[in-house]
Order: structure tokens, then C-alpha cells, then sequence
């Protein structure tokens, strides 16, 4: 029987019609994609995962609140910027600098309480960046497992990189505080003053090229085992050969924390609720989706046995490979596993057309119509089985099965070891209770 044509109300009414590629059709298969998909799907992930993180922000936040309202204390108390001892030269050259000399002493210790926080910041930091990247390469996510299971493995990498980053902050704005406080005394020599002027812009370039680098560090740590000067060296490089896109998705990723640069109080909660709810793993999920395609263009190529399109889907319905070596990974296989092969995916179905159609049955019927009924039924598992057979060696159904063998041979594997390690260990008798 020839296909119906549906009228528009059905359409708008039963959505697309189910087929083979239907549900392929909507997996991402590039890093834009990936993106919206973990941000819309996984939104309440991404939520407790940045509630995580900001606790152990809270007293860096802290320490950067309590000197804004320091400094915006001071800069309401004292008559600094206004016209106060206009005409009186002696009592001008008394104030004369005093507004940089207090912006000098808030700002150095805001940086230091900023740096002696720098390591409570880092566990949030390690943290939700194992959890954003497991996100990203498609794995099963236990957030506060794998958030706990991610400090234990980055903390280390975590801690250097803010303590870098935070003690060349604190050097650099230190300078630059000084530096605004000698040139205001007004007793430098115009060269002198020039050459502080350079030494300002020298120190801003430092201090963006170093946050890059640190959002590189923390990406190539998340992602690769290596010590900490090639973590450094490499960082350096990848900032420098990927320069435009560093900046472009660097700013991307640093855009909530903009909010707090304007003073209107309704931007301000904006940009409190976003640092609340979203903001830390909005910019953990930017970045690290970006690096993961640097790495997959510049470096997983060339490394032998490395996982090239973690969470990518090719048009063919096949994917990267999952690596076993995340907690988070290998207890989803096994639940993959327990629920046993899919026959859905392991092998061709049909798609439901209305090619062939089961015999409906008169209110009475005959012997006659019972072999009717059971010729079409038979027709259509034998079309069944035949279009199976034609598409069984199809590349999507090859790699199904193929990636189900090999996930089950390598958790055989590694049961096995636990076994005999086991078997390997000489077991201890246990203590005996002393009588009473």
C-alpha cells in the first residue's frame, strides 16, 4: 500500500516521523553543538556544580567585598577629589598623593588576603573542572563523586596555578598602585615619570597573558599528566599559537564577572545571582569545551592511543571512544553492561512504513482470511529479516558492537587484576575481641 501523505495538522501534531536517523539526527557533532546540548540538558548539573564551587570561593569573595567597601568608604570620607585647600599651596602639597597612597595600602592587602585564599579556591576549582570535562567528553556524571574524586586528582595542579596567578597579581597591581602613587607626588623627573608609564602597560600585558596561560594550565592539567614546567611551557605555547581564539573564547567564558564593573545596583544582583547559580561552571564549560577541540586538532592525533571527538558524533552515528580511566566512566560501562546489548542499536530495524500492513480481520471471517492474516504477518518479518541482513554491516552498527566487546573485555580485564591482587595479598587474621 502506497504511503499516505499526512496533512499539516498531523505533522504538527505527531512531530518528525520516527526513523533510523531520527534520534541521530540530534546528537552534536561539533563543539558549538555539544555546548547548548550539556547547557540545556544538563542545566541542573551545571547548577550544583557551580553551588560546589562557589563555597570554597566564599572567602575570596569575601576578602574582595570587604575591600570594595573599604575603598568606597574612603573615597566618600575624604576630600581628596574635591576642592578642598584650593589657593593653599602648604596644605595642598600636605593631601598631595594621599588618595594613592590609600589606594596602595587597600589594594595590597586585598591581593594578599586574595593570595592566602588562593589555596581554599583551588579545591572548588579542581573540583568543578573534573566534573565540567567528564560534561564534555559525554561520560556519566555523579557530581559530588566525581567533584570529591576531581580534587583528589587536581588539587596539586589547582594549587599552583591560582598561587601563580595570584602572586603575579599581586606583584604587578602592586607595582602599577605604587608606581600611580610616586607619579602623583609630583616629584619625578618627565623621563622617570614616562618609563613608570611603560612599566604600567608592560605590567597590564603580563598579567592578561598570564591569566590565559592559567586557563591553560588548568585545562591541559585536566586533561594530561605532566610535570609542572612542562604544564608551564606548554600553557606558554598554546596561548601563543592560539592567540586569537585564547582571547575570543577567554572573554566568552569571563563574561558574567563584567556585570560587576557597573555600578547600577540592578546589574549587580544580575551579576550576584549568576555567580550563584551559574557563572563558575558557565566559564569551566566554555573554556574546557574549547581546549577539548584545540587538543583534538593540535595534540590527541599524535599521541598514540589518545581519544580523538570525546562527545562528538559523526554523521554516521559513531563516536570517539570513552576512555576507562575516570571512576565516573567505568561505573557507567557497568551499568551499560548490567542492562546488557541493546538490540535497538546492535542491529538494523526497519523503519515503520506503510509498504506492508498486518490483514485486518472482517467481524466475520473465514479460514481464508486467518491465512491472509498470517501471510502478512510473515511478509513483514521477512521483510524485516532481509532489510536486517542488507544493513548489518553498516559502519554504525560494526562500531556499536565493537565498542560493547571491547567495554566488557577491558572491565574483564580489570576485574581479573583486582582478583588476583587480591589473591596476591596475604590476608591478616582478624583481632580477637579480649574477654571481658
Amino acid at each position: 500500500m502506497a504511503q499516505q501523505k499526512k496533512n499539516f495538522i498531523t505533522r504538527l501534531l505527531e512531530g518528525k516521523e520516527k526513523s533510523e536517523e531520527y534520534a541521530r539526527s540530534t546528537l552534536p557533532t561539533n563543539r558549538w553543538q555539544l555546548f547548548f546540548d550539556i547547557f540545556k540538558g544538563n542545566f541542573g548539573k551545571l547548577v550544583k556544580v557551580n553551588i560546589l564551587t562557589l563555597l570554597f570561593f566564599i572567602p575570596m569573595i569575601a576578602v574582595i567585598v570587604i575591600s570594595m567597601l573599604i575603598s568606597e568608604y574612603l573615597s566618600t570620607t575624604s576630600p581628596f577629589s574635591g576642592q578642598l585647600g584650593l589657593g593653599y599651596t602648604g596644605f595642598y602639597g600636605f593631601i598631595q598623593g594621599q588618595a594613592e597612597l590609600n589606594a596602595l595600602a587597600t589594594n595590597f592587602f586585598t591581593l594578599l588576603g586574595v593570595l592566602l585564599t588562593a589555596p581554599i579556591a583551588a579545591v572548588g576549582i579542581a573540583g568543578g573542572m573534573y566534573v565540567i570535562r567528564n560534561m564534555v567528553w559525554t561520560e556519566g556524571i555523579f557530581v559530588a563523586n566525581d567533584f570529591w574524586r576531581g580534587v583528589k586528582l587536581n588539587f596539586k595542579n589547582a594549587l599552583q596555578t591560582s598561587l601563580i596567578m595570584c602572586g603575579v597579581l599581586f606583584l604587578c597591581l602592586s607595582a602599577i598602585s605604587l608606581s600611580e602613587w610616586s607619579i602623583a607626588i609630583g616629584q619625578l623627573a618627565k623621563w622617570e615619570t614616562v618609563m613608570l608609564r611603560i612599566s604600567q602597560g608592560v605590567s597590564v600585558i603580563f598579567i592578561v597573558l598570564l591569566v590565559m596561560m592559567s586557563l591553560w594550565m588548568l585545562a591541559l592539567s585536566v586533561n594530561y599528566n605532566m610535570t609542572f614546567l612542562s604544564l608551564f611551557r606548554n600553557s606558554f605555547l598554546m596561548t601563543i599559537g592560539t592567540l586569537p581564539q585564547t582571547i575570543f573564547f577567554g572573554a566568552i567564558a569571563l563574561v558574567p564577572y563584567v556585570l560587576f564593573f557597573f555600578k547600577q545596583p540592578l546589574v549587580l544582583v544580575i551579576g550576584c545571582v549568576l555567580v550563584i547559580f551559574i557563572a563558575f561552571s558557565y566559564t569551566l564549560l566554555v573554556w574546557l569545551d574549547f581546549a577539548q577541540w584545540v587538543f583534538d586538532k593540535y595534540i590527541n592525533p599524535k599521541i598514540e592511543g589518545a581519544k580523538v571527538g570525546r562527545g562528538i558524533y559523526n554523521k554516521d552515528g559513531t563516536s570517539a571512544l570513552t576512555g576507562n580511566d575516570s571512576g565516573a566512566s567505568i561505573e557507567y560501562q557497568r551499568i551499560i553492561l548490567s542492562h546488557g546489548r541493546s538490540r535497538l542499536v546492535a542491529r538494523p530495524i526497519k523503519p515503520i512504513d506503510d509498504s506492508l500492513q498486518v490483514y485486518e480481520l472482517p467481524q466475520s471471517f473465514t479460514r481464508e482470511d486467518l491465512k491472509r492474516l498470517r501471510e502478512s504477518k510473515q511478509q513483514i518479518a521477512e521483510d524485516s529479516e532481509a532489510y536486517a541482513e542488507e544493513h548489518k554491516n553498516d559502519l554504525r552498527y560494526v562500531e556499536y558492537n565493537r565498542q560493547f566487546d571491547e567495554r566488557e573485555k577491558a572491565l574483564q580485564e580489570e576485574d581479573e587484576k583486582k582478583n588476583k591482587k587480591r589473591r596476591g595479598k596475604k590476608l591478616k587474621p582478624p583481632k580477637m575481641l579480649n574477654e571481658q
